[in-house]
């Protein structure tokens, strides 16, 4: 999820029952037949599924990968028309605005449940899809979707707390130490409402998904006040280059994207803040408009074959629930206590929000960003109200002395018209 770079990655073996990857020997073919079989014989041949996921959210065939889509389109005779969203929302927007046509989409946690709530998701033929038996059970009947209806998931993961060990003394252990001013203009903050309302949250020791209007203006108002203290820079996927850079202190992003930064500059480093951190999921889900459901399930159902599982893994850096992948101990990232944590982090998850929160958030992630919520800026707005005030205060006055002056004229000119009539 949320990443636009491309990941070159070298390329692991598969589990121990499949073939080396075929993709890192000379593109010997790594399905086996009874897969070619069941996928040729699915009568996609000449049909097209439109895919709708994260950019760069699929390995794409470089640098010796697997080209996920174009083996799909190999072994099924259909047409894949991949595209790519920037974020739920923006997802979101293009399915409620109509006249798209998608067949299988990647939403996270709390879009599939608000999904799932305005009836636009289509519930998943199992017997389509049976490589749900290789997802770990942990990882079905999550909270967004309890009786497994509508979605499979596709990746696991966390924010995190990233640092430079070089700008910075000790190892932090709270997210509190994004307000310190010792480290203003070296730190790095999401470019993402939920995200960054999370953090302040969990400082605040707030419910990420309250309700309470006051608790998002408290909220808000931390981060006004982080704004004003560090100056952060608001950031998305210009974090990798921005912190593998060396030249802030902290960032906050997703764990997986952590071992990449890493990769790049070793003095880099993550903490899970006792605070608490966003856990999310993201899943396969099938959209009312699709025109294509079976090719759409025989898609999800690709993508969880051990070999797609594996190279799918190896390019994204998040955690696969996959089995297959889980316990393959020649996985690069086996093993990884940011991606795959023998203890999960404290954390929250996110849920669907109501619609007034949901303005509230959007509305006050905009002053915050802004400066509008600052000390200084209140008083500027005091300042300016006065004066706009004054200015109004001038124009009634000046109008009401205008009627009163246009009155005794009409009386002066009604009294001499009478004055020249006795005459």
């Amino acid at each position: 999820m949320k990443k636009t770079i491309v990941m070159l990655l070298c390329l692991v073996m598969t589990a121990s029952f499949f073939p080396l990857s075929a993709f890192a020997n000379d593109g010997e073919d790594v399905f086996t037949k009874e897969q070619k079989d069941y996928y040729a014989s699915l009568g996609l041949q000449g049909t097209t599924v439109n895919v709708y996921n994260w950019g760069e959210y699929i390995s794409d065939g470089l640098e010796g990968s697997m080209d996920v889509v174009g083996e799909f389109e190999r072994l099924t005779g259909a047409k894949v028309n991949y595209t790519n969203f920037e974020s739920n929302e923006n997802m979101y927007s293009k399915l409620v605005g109509g006249g798209v046509s998608y067949d299988v989409i990647v939403p996270s946690d709390y879009m599939i449940e608000r999904l799932i709530d305005e009836g636009m998701l289509l519930e998943l033929d199992w017997s389509n899809i049976p490589n749900l038996s290789l997802i770990d059970k942990q990882f079905q009947n999550l909270f967004y979707d309890p009786e497994q209806k509508y979605s499979l998931c596709y990746n696991v993961g966390t924010t995190a707390l990233i640092y430079n060990t070089t700008l910075v003394s000790e190892a932090p252990d709270s997210w509190e130490v994004l307000w310190d001013e010792q480290y203003k203009g070296k730190v790095l903050m999401f470019n993402n409402s939920r995200d960054a309302f999370a953090i302040a949250q969990a400082v605040l020791g707030q419910d990420f998904n309250t309700s309470n209007e006051s608790d998002w203006q408290e909220a808000a108002e931390l981060l006004s006040q982080q704004r004003d203290l560090v100056s952060p820079v608001y950031v998305m996927d210009e974090v990798f280059n921005l912190m593998e850079s060396g030249e802030y202190a902290f960032a906050t992003y997703y764990a997986g994207d952590y071992v990449l930064m890493s990769e790049n500059n070793p003095d880099l480093a993550y903490a899970f803040p006792k605070e608490g951190v966003n856990i999310f999921y993201d899943a396969f889900c099938i959209p009312t408009c699709c025109q294509n459901k079976k090719g759409a399930e025989a898609f999800i159902n690709f993508m969880h074959e051990p070999q797609v599982a594996l190279e799918n893994a190896e390019y994204i850096y998040y955690a696969s629930p996959n089995i297959t992948v889980r316990n393959n101990e020649e996985h690069s990232l086996y093993g990884n206590e940011a991606v795959y944590p023998s203890e999960m982090p404290s954390g929250q998850y996110f849920g669907n929000l109501p619609q007034n929160i949901l303005e509230l958030q959007a509305d006050l992630w905009t002053k915050v960003k802004s400066g509008r919520l600052s000390a200084g800026s209140e008083e500027e707005e005091k300042k300016i109200y006065y004066a706009f005030a004054a200015v109004i205060g001038l124009a009634v006055l000046s109008i009401g002395a205008k009627l009163v002056y246009d009155i005794k004229k009409k009386k002066f000119e009604d009294l001499s018209d009478l004055y020249e009539q006795n005459d």
